[in-house]
């Protein structure tokens, strides 16, 4: 897979410009608990910024497929500097709350969405290929290391800098990376109204004829595409209910400063299962292996909040916040798999910006449900926040899993979106 052409020119640039991702939310959360003192109010700015990125993420993906990434992505890194500039000073300067949330909106709105534009680039190169299960593990292990490294960093220059250094480190690196990736124009997918506009021109990822969508119509329409995204949200609330639990539960311990360490062990695990994932020939398909999965994140996400319940075993917590990691990433990984399968070539950005975004939308629900539980009955109600959204999306995925299938034995046929051309697998 990375002997691709071209695939180091946009992998580089953008594992540095994915870092903040993982540093937004949870440095709000420290920002905002040390000027107002509430787990509770900190859990709902941060939610308010993840509900803000979920509704406009992928709009700015679909933008993306349209126009082309770069054409995007620089306007909204200089803006997402300058409203998580204004965040950071309504929280210092004692504003109102209203101030809090209504920076805290656009901050999250100008998030750059990069690791879907990274899948949106595997996807062009690999189109039709068998690489592309290998090219979402990979990708899932880089996001993962990411959330290793994103919050113990965002801990660290919270807690041993200043309060708002998170938040800044977080502006200025969605800067500099943002620019980077952009500047690497040769490898995005080439956008749909360009493509649509030639007469029989081919993709120059893939020098294949482009497989077009309707710029109108939105990759939600493909039912298949509702119910990962409904998947995906009850993964996000995973991340969300850990990082404010975690939060809540080290400060009750006493030991504030090993709650980044925490919560890269349970990011460990998820990036270690991903490794697994993406090595393994697996004989059954992403369908089947999504069904199985998706209830032993459930399992392990209810014995974890079983045993937060009965006392503050820190060590205990950690190693079974690894075992919820671990389960995490089969299903976040075979989500993205499917969703290429399911959506025509000019709506994957769009289509993984939107899984990303249900990632932020689920954050933001599980922080808010989790701050409010750990200020209201304990540090450990927080961790019943997981087995809750988990196990919802768990009732959606049975109910609907039929409409995980592709039509037409595989190829994409979505009410006039496009589709996939037959070819012979060896």
């Amino acid at each position: 897979m990375l002997r691709t052409e071209g695939a180091w020119s946009f992998l580089l640039p953008g594992f540095l410009a994915r870092q903040p991702y993982a540093m937004l939310t949870i440095s709000i959360v420290l920002l905002v608990q040390h000027t107002t003192g509430s787990f509770g109010l900190a859990g709902a700015v941060s939610a308010t910024a993840g509900i803000s990125m979920a509704l406009i993420a992928p709009q700015s993906g679909r933008l993306a497929d349209r126009f082309g990434q770069g054409a995007v992505l620089v306007p909204q890194v200089f803006l997402h500097a300058l409203t998580v500039g204004a965040l950071i000073s309504a929280a210092l300067l004692d504003a109102p709350l209203w101030a809090l949330f209504a920076t805290a909106v656009p901050a999250g709105a100008t998030a750059p969405q990069i690791s879907p534009m990274v899948r949106a680039r595997w996807a062009a190169r690999l189109q039709g290929s068998p690489l592309m299960t290998t090219a979402a593990a990979f990708e899932s292990v880089t996001d993962e290391f990411t959330f290793v490294v994103g919050p113990v960093l965002a801990t660290a220059l919270c807690t041993g800098v200043h309060p708002a250094a998170g938040l800044a480190a977080e502006a200025g690196v969605s800067l500099v990376g943002g620019l980077v990736f952009a500047a690497q124009r040769r490898t995005q997918p080439t956008p749909v109204r360009r493509a649509a506009a030639g007469s029989g021109g081919r993709d120059e990822a893939t020098g294949r004829a482009p497989q077009h969508a309707d710029p109108a119509t939105s990759a939600l329409a493909v039912p298949g595409a509702r119910v990962l995204v409904a998947a995906v949200l009850g993964i996000g609330m995973v991340f969300g209910g850990m990082q404010v639990s975690l939060t809540a539960f080290t400060e009750s311990i006493g030991r504030p400063g090993i709650n980044g360490v925490m919560y890269g062990v349970f990011a460990a695990g998820n990036m270690l299962a991903a490794v697994a994932v993406g090595a393994i020939r697996w004989k059954r398909g992403p369908q089947a292996r999504l069904l199985t999965a998706y209830p032993g994140l459930v399992a392990a996400a209810a014995l974890m909040a079983l045993t937060a319940q009965l006392g503050p075993w820190a060590v205990l917590l950690g190693a079974l916040g690894m075992l919820v990691g671990l389960c995490v990433a089969p299903c976040m990984i075979t989500c993205f798999t499917l969703i290429e399968t399911l959506v025509p070539a000019g709506a994957r950005t769009e289509a993984f910006t939107w899984l990303t975004g249900a990632v932020a939308l689920g954050q933001a629900a599980g922080s808010t449900v989790a701050g409010q539980l750990a200020d209201h009955s304990g540090a450990g109600a927080g961790f019943l926040t997981p087995l809750a959204g988990t196990g919802l999306a768990l009732l959606v995925l049975l109910t609907f899993r039929k409409a995980l299938h592709p039509a037409h034995g595989g190829l994409v046929a979505a009410r006039g979106l496009g589709h996939r051309t037959a070819v012979p697998v060896d």
